[in-house]
């Protein structure tokens, strides 16, 4: 394992090739740092104590853990001791090999084949700090013989004070079932609509949201700080969690994830593949997003 520093002006960066996984992004104010993402407590943190993980063949899960493509059947098996799903693929549980590193960027990669997922494939992460922002970059090649459903996605974990607020503008919504799977394609809750900055609900929250606008602004007001996040195009939806104590006993209310994906959960077994791209052996699937902190006056 090893962790790498980045800093450009205000800005610092801390990410390891365990997971290819981010620890922390700051921001210095002058009298300390603010985090912009939920720092991680340890430089060995698993995934789900970090400060984002990417999702890569896709993102979410499966519903039975199986799926049919192009004439052919395709089995998972669960890749969690607490979860009966293949959950968010292999990139968040994988060793990446470091590539090229600059003070301010690094690069960073791993090739998977056979395990839990019918997938093979190699992904490429590269992040890149400039003085204004942070851009992340994830790339997946088709390393397999056959014509495959990809997708791309992040799982940042935000801090969240009394007072925060999210917008994030989508069109639609999807319920929530048994076994955290979507259930069905409704309108969005009044207390899920972020189309306008809102409060996080005090309850918990695990959905989908479709066509998304490709861009989140994320406040704190108790810190005088905002996060604008805008996504390319091809980060048509959104995941948003909340957390409670039933599911996590030593949940604080203190995060929150919004997480860009190019595609809607489960989406292998929906009529178009719910935004997945199909990807030819050797072609490529790839995106960035880009995280931009301002201050806050009032």
């Amino acid at each position: 394992m090893s962790v790498v520093n980045l800093a450009a002006g205000s800005l610092s960066l801390r990410v390891s090739t365990k997971g290819g996984l981010l620890l922390g992004f700051w921001r210095d104010v002058g009298i300390g740092k603010v985090p912009l993402l939920r720092p991680s407590q340890s430089d060995y943190a698993d995934s789900l104590g970090s400060s984002c993980y990417p999702l890569v063949p896709f993102g979410n899960r499966v519903k039975d853990n199986r799926f049919s493509f192009d004439g052919n059947d395709y089995q998972f098996r669960p890749n969690t001791e607490w979860d009966k799903h293949y959950l968010h693929g292999e990139g968040w549980q994988a060793a990446w090999s470091l590539g090229r590193q600059t003070p301010t960027s690094v690069e960073m990669s791993f090739t998977h084949r056979g395990g839990a997922t019918p997938y093979e494939y190699r992904a490429h992460q590269h992040f890149a700090l400039s003085e204004e922002s942070l851009t992340m970059t994830l790339t997946v090649e088709n390393r397999g013989e056959r014509a495959m459903p990809f997708g791309l996605g992040w799982h940042p974990y935000f801090p969240m004070t009394p007072n925060t607020t999210l917008l994030a503008p989508a069109r639609k919504f999807w319920t929530e079932v048994e076994g955290w799977l979507p259930g069905e394609q409704t309108e969005i809750p009044a207390d899920l609509d972020f189309s306008s900055p809102a409060k996080l609900p005090h309850r918990w929250v695990n959905n989908g949201f479709e066509d998304w606008s490709g861009e989140a602004f994320v406040a704190w007001p108790e810190w005088h700080t905002s996060l604008h996040l805008s996504a390319d195009a091809i980060f048509k939806h959104a995941f948003v969690f909340v957390s409670d104590t039933t599911f996590d006993p030593g949940f604080k209310r203190d995060y929150f994830c919004f997480e860009p994906m190019t595609h809607l959960s489960n989406g292998l077994n929906l009529p178009d593949l719910g935004d997945l791209k199909v990807l030819q052996p050797g072609e490529i699937l790839s995106g960035s997003i880009r995280l931009r902190p301002s201050s806050n006056q009032n």
